[in-house]
């Protein structure tokens, strides 16, 4: 045990320590959007984005007085939590910090999105639905726990209704097929409850900004190229990879090959967690397992669909952030329920947590010497109220790879290392209450701050 709590500490540190390195602190177009209604609160003026993790960080931003920090510690606390929670419960201490080796937990614990809080508060749900469905207790308090878990999590992001939905999906599977009738009792409740709250939830948002979740604000779809649909379905595949995320943005013959060899990997592993899953019905824990693994695939079922008829981004480690909790979580609390040497999920996990890690630092940069630069050019803008990258499409900045093995090297456009992004998404953290612009649409253009009037020293 002695060595899963020095891993947890180890990750603890690389989860605070990770976004100095990267060029904008772990800041990027969605973390202003979110900075932007922290700053407006007590009174949000949209409900583009539910205010569940916008109040999160204003809650830390009354103590630190800067949402980089706001959400450097939200994300440390909410890691601290985790692991303090699996420990003194015992619930699956082992299985959780290994939890943190893989892609998911180091992503959206490491910058500044919502992800964070919402896969923070399904660790919780599932901690009480493993109480409901695993457990033999009589009390109700889990039943309120986790109604009021789900409502939060809707609070945080809107995909919370998919978890809504698939766990609906389970209790109909689960009414046909237990005769518990205490527990079929207590998930009943938990949908009612939660169900009633998402209600009052969405019409308060109707009746206070005229949408029930800002569907009026999100614009038209992109179209729906076959491209994008076969990228969508690759990125949903890897859901189920608890390590490898990888995903280049490009189009490129060799950029889609490795995504389908990427994708082969996929099939492997969901072939070897399902053997896995078909083995849990000799645990007693069956129900909780299908629980897991049905949240996961409705999740990421309604939000590929979804993602074809509203403006979001396209399938990715983030979006699947709550289908690949769920899946690999079984896996590892199955893996160490029936194997009886733990030392290759162990090596796995630590080899994956160097990997991801360096991965992610593959082009280490100094977020406080570019923070640096650009606060003091912020004070002659204080006026401004819009942001506007205007430096796409100029001189791009390209990284480039040197390959040992076979001698060659090659170049890679990183979308989130070009200066106009970062610029913006500095400068948006020092003023939350300007609002970025994804088109340059204001008519009044001595109302908004182009990135181009910001600089770096050479």
């Amino acid at each position: 045990m002695t060595k899963y709590i020095i891993l947890a500490i180890i990750i603890l540190i690389i989860n605070f320590i990770q976004s100095f390195f990267l060029p904008s602190g772990g800041i990027y177009a969605d973390s202003l959007s979110y900075f932007e209604i922290a700053s407006d609160l007590p009174n949000p003026v949209t409900n583009l984005f539910p205010v569940g993790y916008p109040a999160a960080l204003r809650g830390f931003f009354e103590i630190f007085k800067d949402y980089f920090w706001a959400s450097k510690f939200l994300n440390t606390a909410m890691i601290l939590i985790i692991f303090l929670f699996s420990y003194m419960k015992r619930f699956y201490f082992r299985e959780t910090v290994l939890l943190f080796t893989g892609k998911t937990f180091l992503f959206v614990f490491s910058i500044a999105i919502s992800e964070g809080l919402f896969v923070f508060l399904l660790y919780f749900l599932l901690y009480y639905l493993y109480q409901i469905l695993a457990e033999a207790r009589h009390s109700y308090k889990d039943v309120f726990a986790a109604a009021f878990i789900m409502l939060i999590m809707f609070t945080v992001r809107y995909s919370g209704i998919y978890v809504y939905l698939s766990l609906l999906i389970f209790a109909v599977f689960f009414f046909f097929n237990n005769k518990d009738k205490l527990k079929q009792k207590k998930i009943l409740m938990v949908l009612v409850l939660s169900g009633l709250g998402i209600a009052g939830y969405l019409l308060f948002n109707l009746k206070t900004f005229g949408s029930f979740t800002g569907e009026n604000l999100r614009g038209k779809p992109e179209e729906v190229l076959p491209i994008y649909v076969l990228r969508d379905l690759l990125g949903t595949a890897n859901a189920v990879n608890p390590y490898i995320g990888l995903k280049p943005s490009s189009n490129s013959i060799a950029s889609l090959a490795f995504q389908f060899f990427i994708l082969l990997i996929d099939m492997l592993v969901f072939i070897y967690f399902l053997r896995y899953f078909k083995k849990a019905k000799d645990t007693g824990q069956y129900d909780f397992h299908k629980a897991l693994w049905i949240i996961a695939f409705g999740y990421a079922s309604c939000l590929i669909i979804s993602g074809w008829f509203q403006q979001i981004e396209e399938m990715n480690v983030r979006m699947m952030a709550a289908a690949n909790v769920c899946v690999f979580f079984s896996f590892l609390i199955l893996y160490f329920k029936i194997e009886t040497s733990h030392r290759l999920i162990w090596r796995v996990g630590c080899f994956f947590l160097a990997f991801i890690t360096l991965y992610s630092l593959k082009s280490p940069a100094n977020y406080f010497e570019n923070k640096k630069q650009i606060e003091p050019q912020m004070s002659k803008f204080k006026n401004k109220k819009f942001l506007y990258n205007n430096e796409r499409g100029g001189e791009d900045a390209y990284t480039t790879y040197y390959i040992p093995v076979i001698k060659k090297t090659f170049q890679y456009k990183h979308t989130n290392n070009q200066k106009g992004d970062i610029k913006q998404s500095i400068a948006g953290s020092i003023n939350p209450k300007i609002k970025w612009l994804k088109y340059d649409t204001v008519k009044d253009k001595s109302q908004v701050l182009y990135t181009s009037e910001l600089s770096f020293k050479k």
